[in-house]
């Protein structure tokens, strides 16, 4: 059976205020003719399907459109939902949806009740994992603790329970929308850390044929058998170097696997430039760029007077602009921003604990301030829900 892996994509988000929209139809369209021309048997979408849980209209057009040309098209698709969708806005009329061979899995509840799909060698069985929030499924799944990897490792026992049921051969696979353990993040994904912990072992989806990971926006192969698909786009600088693909994957007979990346279109290269303003604008190197998106940082010990108006005459599609001045091995780094890079809410609290009373929180005080960040980011996503 062949598969095409695809997720987050993010419909109706911008970059850097550049709407995003053509593009993410280009991408569907891509999809589709790549489904029909490569002969694939079943499209996987493993979550965010859109940017936020309450997305705009021309985004959720777009999404209507997706579904008619991938029912038209006569390839089963199955979709699950992820941490930035709203689980039951996007299930909406699955029922009836699953009459077009578009099957939306959003309900936690049956993460053990696969999509079967067959070939000429037998059954494969498609089950989804949507994006499992700790604190709202614990119950769901009877764990005294909410943490992704005791969600995620019991929703994976009701797959496994499933599986053995089903005649010898049948094959697998899983949707996850989930942090694996030795995934690579970028900037552009949301935070979903709980306990002070985001990722989980790969070894949580042991038995299974091939799982089809979404949330990570890079396309990566954690193990053989366990991927991202990746972004169809890019959303962030961070992903300047990222090939933008989906995996075609050939499940054989026996399990055995064969995976290939399919580039898809991006609209522009992206392009992250430092140094000082005018040996920007005169380096010859420099000159691929000058039709990318870019981030410039520049390096001047003294902010260079009108630095975007003299870049955009290069560079005309520069989006972003960071200071980081040069300063003598001596001098104190006192940039708020550059003080607070690459560290977490609770990492920045913690130093605030420290600058207040002179020494950073104990073993119990940090394990209160973690437990406040993880009820403040569970009550934001009861919120989502209740939207």
């Amino acid at each position: 059976m062949r598969l095409l892996h695809t997720s987050d994509w993010h419909l109706g988000r911008a970059f850097h205020r550049v709407n995003m929209l053509g593009a993410q139809a280009e991408f569907i369209a891509h999809l589709v003719t790549t489904a029909r021309e490569r002969g694939v048997d079943a499209v996987v979408v493993s979550g965010d399907v859109y940017d936020r849980a309450v997305p705009p209209l021309a985004a959720v057009e777009l999404f209507d459109d997706a579904l008619h040309r991938l029912a038209d098209l006569g390839v089963p698709t199955v979709m699950i939902s992820g941490n930035h969708d709203s689980a039951r806005r996007l299930g909406v009329g699955a029922g009836l949806i699953g009459r077009a061979g578009i099957h939306l899995r959003t309900e936690p509840s049956a993460c053990g009740t696969p999509v079967v799909l067959a070939d000429r060698h037998g059954d494969v069985a498609f089950y989804g994992l949507p994006y499992l929030e700790p604190a709202l499924v614990k119950d769901e799944f009877g764990v005294d603790k909410p943490a992704h990897e005791t969600v995620l490792a019991a929703a994976m026992e009701r797959v496994r329970a499933d599986l053995a049921a089903r005649p010898s051969g049948t094959r697998s696979v899983v949707l996850a929308h989930a942090f694996v353990t030795g995934g690579e993040p970028s900037d552009s994904e949301r935070d979903i850390t709980v306990g002070g912990v985001a990722s989980v072992p790969a070894g949580v989806f042991d038995g299974v044929d091939y799982t089809a990971l979404g949330h990570l926006h890079g396309s990566q192969a954690i193990t053989e058998r366990v991927r991202y698909s990746g972004s169809p786009l890019p959303y962030s600088f961070s992903e300047a170097d990222h090939r933008k693909t989906m995996w075609l994957v050939d499940l054989g007979a026996d399990g055995s696997l064969e995976a290939e990346r399919i580039d898809c279109p991006v609209p522009r290269a992206l392009a992250r430039v430092r140094g000082r303003l005018d040996d920007l604008l005169a380096d010859p190197e420099l000159a691929r760029h000058e039709e990318a998106w870019v981030e410039a940082t520049l390096t001047d010990p003294v902010r260079p007077a009108d630095p975007m108006a003299r870049l955009s005459e290069r560079f005309p599609h520069t989006l972003s602009l960071a200071f980081d001045p040069e300063r003598a091995p001596e001098e104190a780094d006192t940039s708020y921003a550059r003080r607070l890079a690459g560290r977490s809410e609770e990492q920045i609290a913690e130093d605030f604990v420290a600058h207040v009373r002179g020494a950073g929180p104990d073993t119990h005080e940090q394990a209160v301030l973690r437990d406040a960040f993880d009820a403040v980011r569970a009550d934001e996503a009861v919120r989502e829900v209740a939207r």
